[in-house]
């Protein structure tokens, strides 16, 4: 028996930017077919690397207030009895799903790191053992996303979200992460510099560098949205067409179109030797062969879409890198589209192999 379809997957229509980036899609509108993309074909993966270091961050300042809250819990029991509502409000401080703009719950857990900023009497390198013994420890870098396993559209984990104790975060790690975010993207002459408004970048810097020292996620907000609505713009409807209404890369439509001329060329000049020869119509059939090639890839190349590949149930990820489509509105307008593009194939190889097959022939 089949296993029920997630409720993220029962759509009728092309999932949205942000349901990519949260991980509710699967192949080939996955986030990591989106990775490939901005990073071969809109060579401005910077952008998308940088959202996703922010939403680390957020994940990480989340890490901390439940650790946090843990150890404050462990030192006062009394405290779980006589303020429930605290407890609870700093238990869940950045719960929700990220990048939700407004979103109460990180406005909250920003409101808590703003205010435990200069109060350091509950610090988990005070209150937490484990962190004694390793003075001085460097927050592990993010792994690279290429490694990570975005297939399953419900997965919500990430980086630094191990229960383990020699991975839990301090607030130097938190400062650590903002300052990391804002010298590898944001300042000019930055490692992997993206553009954003002068106006935004001050406002980071100065919240960053200056007598605030802050580094909760809410500070990021603006950079976030802006860099979210430049790739909403500029790269998302390129992908959307690239994987969602085709199955092919670029490389790929290239030889395509190479093999396709070529091999046009070739049985139009064969087809003219078979008539000023006087060939018999017999003979003139294996036309067919050239002419099916050659229109077959020409037609693949002009409309993005390999049909066979697609009825089989296949998407390119890379030259020659071929995946099984999961996305069901994508396999469904993938389907329609390489049927009409099949007919309309069959139709112009049958009217040119005629043409060149029943043309009388007249020997020079």
């Amino acid at each position: 028996m089949a296993e029920p379809m997630p409720p993220e997957l029962n759509r009728n229509r092309f999932p949205s930017l942000f349901e990519v980036l949260s991980r509710k899609t699967v192949a080939p509108l996955d986030l990591f077919s989106f990775y490939i993309f901005m990073r071969d074909q809109q060579r401005s993966v910077d952008y998308l690397d940088f959202w996703l270091d922010v939403s680390q961050h957020l994940q990480l300042c989340r890490l901390y207030v439940r650790r946090l809250h843990r150890s404050v819990i462990e030192d006062t029991p009394e405290m779980e009895k006589s303020s429930k509502r605290s407890s609870y409000l700093l238990d869940n401080a950045g719960e929700g799903p990220s990048g939700e703009k407004g979103n109460p719950s990180d406005q909250r857990l920003s409101a808590f790191l703003r205010s435990d900023n200069g109060s350091r009497q509950h610090s988990p390198q005070n209150s937490l053992g484990s962190d004694r013994s390793t003075p001085g420890r460097e927050r592990p870098p993010r792994p690279s996303f290429m490694t990570l396993d975005t297939n399953s559209p419900g997965d919500s984990t990430s980086p630094g979200q191990n229960s383990s104790t020699e991975n839990v975060p301090r607030r130097e790690d938190l400062r650590a992460s903002a300052e990391k975010i804002l010298y590898t993207y944001l300042l000019p002459g930055s490692e992997r510099e993206i553009i954003i408004p002068q106006s935004i970048l001050h406002e980071v810097q100065e919240a960053i560098e200056g007598p605030d020292q802050r580094s909760d996620p809410e500070l990021f907000d603006a950079a976030k949205d802006y860099v979210f609505q430049a790739m909403e713009r500029d790269a998302f409807p390129g992908f959307l067409q690239s994987k969602g209404l085709g199955n092919l890369v670029p490389q790929s439509m290239m030889l395509r179109l190479i093999i396709g001329l070529i091999s046009f060329f070739g049985a139009v000049w064969a087809a003219f030797i078979l008539i000023f020869l006087d060939k018999s119509r017999p003979t003139r059939c294996w036309l067919i062969l050239p002419f099916t090639v050659s229109i077959y890839f020409l037609f693949t190349q002009q409309y993005m879409l390999d049909p066979i590949l697609a009825l089989l149930g296949f998407s390119e990820y890379t030259l020659m890198d071929f995946n099984r489509i999961r996305e069901p509105f994508v396999k469904k307008t993938l389907r329609t589209r390489s049927l009409s593009l099949l007919g309309l194939f069959l139709l112009v190889d049958a009217a040119v192999c005629a043409l060149f097959i029943f043309v009388p022939g007249r020997r020079l």
